[in-house]
């Protein structure tokens, strides 16, 4: 598909990835931990949730326009914090940070990211967000935060789910390293990626931008990975999200969040938003899909007055996901896998067409539920009997 006003849902996107990404960073991004349970429970638990057409409604004048964390966005919708994207394509958080822009909907960039913070900072004029990964080298981490705030960085991310790292089969299976290893099974497989090879060719961005020369001892891709193996820190804690609050000083973010008393403890430590997310079915098998897990979220934090806004992270595929989400309390979500597959496909071409697609998605389907204004949005658009219990876990 070259003319990509035919590429009409996500599930495209994803099938063209696949077709043009090496098989082992499409396989990183299309799975998830041990069985897979959660990963695909993420997406079919919002299939079950089912929305009410009213008809005869002024359907003029609709807007999907909202803030997160005072931010004014085109949509209730930001571009979630991805490892490995620049292996999706060349220089693919800069891709996805410039679509993402022109949009007008917020980029995180992740710790583990191939381009750097300052490479971003570089190629956009809008503040972005940064993601934090936690690690054991204090003074690596205290830099890693002063290097965001010089790249004027909106909000920091604190990411509390990856303290240990959850399996993913295939990952093992293939040997996921970024550049990818020289073996037989690699090079065979980059043979058929011709697309690929050629845009990777015109970059030197071919491992983690923001480890490798600003981590002690850390100057190549051997020590690079002994480097990576020891550093996320089990013993992250709440007692240190107020100390990185402090070293950060502005918006926070607490992302991972899946239990009601986990979302007391956010909106008590300060934060400015959590974001309700099971890392995409990547860390706990077997655990509730976001969608399952938000209304109780939301019920706690409105329990303790709170002003903390809440989000949705996980299996948001589509634009009528992003409303489902909303209806249920969400004040905005993330999308991960959504883009990359569009980045996969077409480079910032696809994420923008990813970000349409969703856009259009959410606005018709909104107007088909009667309401033109996306902050008007409440469960009253679903049908009774398909959402209900998942309000059952909070007392």
């Amino acid at each position: 598909m070259k003319n990509l006003e035919k590429v009409t849902d996500i599930e495209d996107l994803r099938q063209v990835a696949e077709r043009k990404v090496p098989r082992m960073f499409y396989d990183y991004v299309d799975s998830g931990s041990w069985t897979e349970t959660t990963y695909r429970n993420n997406e079919s638990d919002f299939d079950r949730i089912k929305l009410r057409q009213r008809v005869l409604v002024n359907m003029e004048n609709r807007s999907l326009e909202t803030t997160m964390i005072g931010e004014r966005v085109k949509m209730p919708v930001a571009i979630a914090p991805t490892g490995f994207t620049g292996m999706m394509w060349a220089d693919g958080e800069i891709k996805a940070a410039q679509a993402a822009e022109k949009f007008g909907v917020p980029f995180s960039l992740s710790t583990m990211s191939i381009c750097s913070i300052e490479d971003i900072a570089t190629h956009t004029s809008k503040p972005f967000w940064f993601q934090l990964y936690v690690m054991r080298d204090q003074a690596f981490m205290a830099n890693l935060i002063r290097r965001a705030k010089e790249a004027n960085c909106s909000a920091l991310i604190l990411t509390a789910d990856l303290q240990v790292l959850g399996q993913r089969h295939k990952d093992i299976k293939n040997g996921l390293s970024a550049p990818p290893k020289p073996t037989l099974t690699n090079i065979l497989n980059l043979m058929t990626k011709p697309e690929w090879c050629l845009n990777m060719l015109g970059t030197k961005r071919r491992t983690f931008g923001n480890i490798v020369g600003h981590a002690k001892d850390v100057e190549d891709l051997s020590s690079l990975s002994a480097w990576t193996a020891e550093q996320f820190d089990p013993a992250l804690s709440w007692d240190d999200v107020a100390r990185i609050k402090d070293m950060w000083g502005g918006k926070l973010i607490i992302k991972g969040i899946m239990e009601p008393e986990d979302a007391i403890m956010a909106a008590r430590s300060g934060a400015d938003a959590l974001v309700v997310s099971n890392h995409g079915g990547r860390q706990l098998d077997g655990a509730l899909s976001s969608i399952s897990a938000l209304a109780d979220i939301v019920q706690a934090v409105h329990a303790e007055n709170s002003n903390i806004e809440v989000w949705l992270d996980s299996g948001v595929r589509s634009g009528q996901d992003v409303l489902k989400a909303l209806s249920l309390g969400a004040k905005g979500t993330m999308i991960g896998r959504a883009f990359l597959y569009g980045l996969g496909a077409y480079g910032e071409d696809g994420v923008r067409r990813a970000l349409e697609i969703i856009y259009k998605e959410c606005d018709i389907s909104m107007a088909f539920c009667g309401h033109t204004d996306i902050n008007t949005v409440t469960d009253n658009i679903l049908v009774k009997g398909t959402y209900e219990k998942l309000k059952t876990n909070y007392p």
